[in-house]
């Protein structure tokens, strides 16, 4: 778990910055301490703790706006798969990757 590499894609494109890029990446390593620290009870304990995170995803638009850059397709998917890549690694395989950000503005 520790190798995985979050965000990957963000960081190898040159259209997001990687300060805020490296924020994002925070609220991933949060996420993921949080699930570990509290392991949720099933899937409605874990869709609360990813709807948090991806309410700390909404407030980096601002940031990646303001470098020029914006949350789109690319960063939609990355950002998608690096929560259902988490979901999957604590054992919530049926979780919908859609409810797991399903309080995202972007």
């Amino acid at each position: 778990m520790t190798a995985h590499s979050f965000l990957r894609g963000l960081y190898e494109d040159d259209c997001y910055p990687d300060h805020v890029v490296d924020r994002g990446k925070a609220v991933l390593l949060r996420l993921r301490e949080d699930i570990e620290a509290d392991a949720p009870a099933g899937l409605a304990a874990l869709y609360a703790l990813t709807r948090a995170a991806t309410g700390e995803f909404n407030g980096l638009e601002a940031g990646f706006e303001a470098a020029g850059s914006e949350i789109e397709t690319m960063a939609r998917d990355g950002i998608a798969g690096d929560f259902w890549f988490l979901a999957r690694v604590y054992g919530f395989t049926d979780a919908d990757v859609e409810e797991l950000i399903a309080t995202r503005e972007w």
